[in-house]
């Protein structure tokens, strides 16, 4: 499926970047529907209680979805197609949901404490992050077409 070699750090946070600021758009969006919703209802802060978390969550929902649906679908977020990265499984082929979800779950750990677990990379012998070994997946880099 993938011809491309090993993704270096810079093209990773720079595609991180692109997705955040797509995932920013689908959030306000989500939350001005909420509150356009809400506005007319009887939720109130006093009242809002247990939605609170249940507005978390579905924002969680959607940072979640985003990424295993675009993984397990084509390999790539929209950021990851402005940098020509793509995800794959081990054997170079398209992802299972539970590997998209282990590898945003991981992910997240990787990137948490200053990004040292994606630096990994530049340790290890086949240049994979943490979440990639521990996900059984990895991102490469595709050449020019």
């Amino acid at each position: 499926m993938t011809d491309g070699y090993s993704a270096g750090f810079a093209r990773r946070f720079a595609a991180l970047i692109y997705d955040a600021l797509l995932l920013a758009a689908l959030m306000l969006i989500f939350t001005t529907g909420l509150v356009m919703l809400i506005a007319r209802s009887a939720i109130v802060p006093e009242t809002a209680g247990p939605w609170a978390y249940a507005y978390r969550g579905a924002l969680l929902l959607i940072i979640v979805g985003y990424y295993v649906a675009n993984w397990t679908r084509s390999g790539q977020t929209l950021g990851m197609r402005a940098w020509r990265l793509r995800a794959v499984n081990e054997h170079g082929k398209r992802m299972s949901v539970r590997a998209a979800l282990l590898r945003y779950l991981y992910g997240v750990l990787a990137w948490a404490p200053a990004a040292l677990g994606v630096l990994w990379l530049y340790i290890d012998a086949e240049h994979l992050a943490l979440h990639d070994r521990w996900s059984r997946t990895r991102v490469v880099h595709l050449p020019r077409s």
